[in-house]
Formats: structure tokens, C-alpha cells, sequence
């Protein structure tokens, strides 16, 4: 009988234990949800969800992070700005932008958004860079050793001899438009049409994706890449043989900043400060993507060889339809010509 009674006593424990754990995990759920902070993004889901994990792993508030195209997303905040679903947007600069301009956002300035600087954040505060990816010469590094000198300007690389090219078609990535863009506003049109068209016999092939340039330098099917540094060193970290020359006289660069549309949520203000951190940059790194962070006293900052580079100054402001336009102008003038 008292052998009975103590199966049913521990019995009866058990049952207790699974219900009050079952309790727990159900208030720890219910507490996740209700904090969960909801971020607009055009960031790849990917790495939108590495971030969301690796924060939520770290704080126990959940990221729900809802992916948008660049110009879904400025549609969507033009039409829910006075009542926003989510209270942060992560996006590339020139969504911030536009969206600053038509005051969808609430300031957000801090210590730490202080350090990064003036041109990779709004000057009134309503939006911050968080990181960014330049362009770079990413060469072939046995190409690079029979060279009696190192091309370090656009116009020396545009005008060096007998080299083999690799570049993403300007129409097939924003990275790559980008970069057209931007050699236009830094040089003007007359002189960034010159340089392009004297590359032009030189590119061997025009290609849809980002990574490709960078894997055709790294197998020899071509001397010198016109590629993002993100993409340079993901293969420089498998083991290609590539190496990076920063432009001497600037480059191109993808901005991914932060916007806030709520004020009155605490958790947003702590992820914003945790995505301006080492903390979200090793989570990028250890899944392979190598961006700069904006704030030069994050140690990631420190340890990037090409910290300090040289930027083109922010882009003109041009309409879908001038953008166009001078897409279609390089189409005729210069690669179909």
C-alpha cells in the first residue's frame, strides 16, 4: 500500500511539473508575441532571417521582418504613413530617402548614431545607415603579379591595355544601375561615357548576378571585376585567388539603413542599437556576408582593410524616368552600339 501510494505521489508531481512548465512556456510564447517587433525590409529573406534569429536567440523578442521590392516598399509607406503596421523599416538608402522626404519616419539620434558619418545618415535624423557594400576592383591575384603597374582610377582601369573584364549588366542588379549612376554624377556624362566606352571592348562578358564577375576572376575567365566587396570576399574567405584594389579617386556603394515609424516602443529602439553593433555584423560574417558598418567604433569597422576607402558623394536624385532614360542611352551608345 505505501509503495502504491508513492507511484501515485510521484505521479501526481510529474502531471504538476508538465503543467506548470507548459504555463511557463506558454506566458515565455505569449510574452515573445507580444514584443515581437515588426520591420519593413528589402534585404534579401535570408539574411533578414539570420538577423531575426540571432537577435531573438540573444533578447527573446522576436523580429518578424516582412520583405517588400524597393518600390513596394515606398509605395507601402506613402499609403499607410499615418497608420503604420510595422515600426521600423530596413531598406536601402534611397527608399530611406524618399520616404524621409515625404515624413514617413520619427527622428532617431543617439550616441551611437552620432559616430557614423554625415553623408551615410539623414541630417535631420530621420533615417540612419547601417552598413554598406562598395564596389571594388576585384582581380585575378596571378594576374595581378605580371602587371608592371596597378590600375587605381576608374580612367586607368577604363584605359589599361589587353585586360579581360567581368561586370553585372547595369540593367540586371541595383548594385550594378548603381555604380552606372554613380559614375555619371561623380564624373559628369560626357567623360563616364568615355570611360564606359572604352571598357566596352574589354568586358568579356555582362552577366546577370552579383556573385558571377567575382567567380570568373577567381577562375581565371577573367583578369579584373567590377564587384561588390561583399561578394570579393565570400570567395576570397573559400579560397580564390583574388585580391582587392580600392579606387583611388572614389567608388559606388549600396547603403542599408534604418527608419523608425513608431516612437514608443523600447524593443525597437534596442534592436536599432543592436543592428549598428559587432553583434549584428558577426551574424552577417558567420553566414558568409561581409558588408562595412557605418559606425567606425565597432570593432568590425576597425578590422576591414578598406575602412577607409573613398566614397562617391551621395547620388542626384533622379526620377524613375531619367533613370531610364540614361539606362537606355548606354544600351544604344554604348553596348548594343
Amino acid at each position: 500500500m505505501r509503495r502504491y501510494t508513492s507511484l501515485l505521489l510521484t505521479a501526481f508531481v510529474l502531471v504538476v511539473a508538465v503543467a506548470l512548465g507548459s504555463l511557463f512556456l506558454s506566458g515565455h510564447a505569449d510574452q515573445t508575441r507580444r514584443h515581437a517587433i515588426r520591420v519593413y525590409t528589402t534585404m534579401p529573406a535570408e539574411q533578414a532571417g539570420l538577423l531575426a534569429a540571432e537577435y531573438e536567440n540573444e533578447s527573446h523578442i522576436r523580429v518578424e521582418f516582412v520583405p517588400f521590392s524597393p518600390a513596394e516598399l515606398s509605395e507601402r509607406l506613402r499609403t499607410a504613413k499615418t497608420n503604420p503596421d510595422a515600426a521600423m523599416v530596413l531598406a536601402d538608402s534611397a527608399v530611406l530617402r524618399q520616404a524621409a522626404k515625404e515624413g514617413a519616419f520619427v527622428p532617431y539620434e543617439t550616441e551611437q548614431t552620432d559616430q557614423v558619418a554625415d553623408e551615410l545618415k539623414d541630417p535631420e535624423g530621420a533615417w540612419v545607415g547601417v552598413w554598406y557594400d562598395p564596389v571594388v576592383f576585384c582581380v585575378n591575384s596571378d594576374y595581378l603579379r605580371t602587371l608592371p603597374r596597378i590600375p587605381q582610377t576608374w580612367p586607368e582601369l577604363a584605359n589599361y591595355p589587353n585586360v579581360r573584364l567581368g561586370m553585372t549588366d547595369f540593367l540586371a542588379a541595383d548594385a550594378a544601375s548603381n555604380l552606372y549612376f554613380s559614375l555619371l554624377a561623380a564624373y559628369g556624362e560626357p567623360e563616364a561615357f568615355r570611360l564606359l566606352a572604352a571598357m566596352q571592348p574589354k568586358v568579356v562578358q555582362y552577366v546577370k548576378y552579383l556573385s558571377t564577375p567575382v567567380r570568373m576572376a577567381g577562375m581565371g575567365e577573367v583578369d579584373i571585376s567590377l564587384a561588390v566587396q561583399s561578394e570579393t570576399l565570400r570567395y576570397l574567405n573559400n579560397g580564390y585567388p583574388l585580391k582587392i584594389i580600392y579606387p583611388a579617386d572614389g567608388t559606388a556603394y549600396m547603403l542599408t539603413g534604418i527608419g523608425l515609424l513608431r516612437d514608443d516602443q523600447k524593443p525597437v529602439y534596442d534592436f536599432a542599437a543592436w543592428l549598428l553593433s559587432d553583434r549584428a555584423q558577426q551574424a552577417l560574417q558567420e553566414a558568409g556576408v561581409y558588408f562595412v558598418p557605418t559606425d567606425p567604433e565597432t570593432l568590425a569597422y576597425k578590422m576591414l582593410a578598406g575602412k577607409n576607402l573613398t566614397l562617391f558623394e551621395r547620388l542626384p536624385a533622379y526620377t524613375g524616368e531619367q533613370r531610364r532614360e540614361l539606362l537606355d542611352r548606354w544600351l544604344k551608345e554604348i553596348r548594343f552600339r
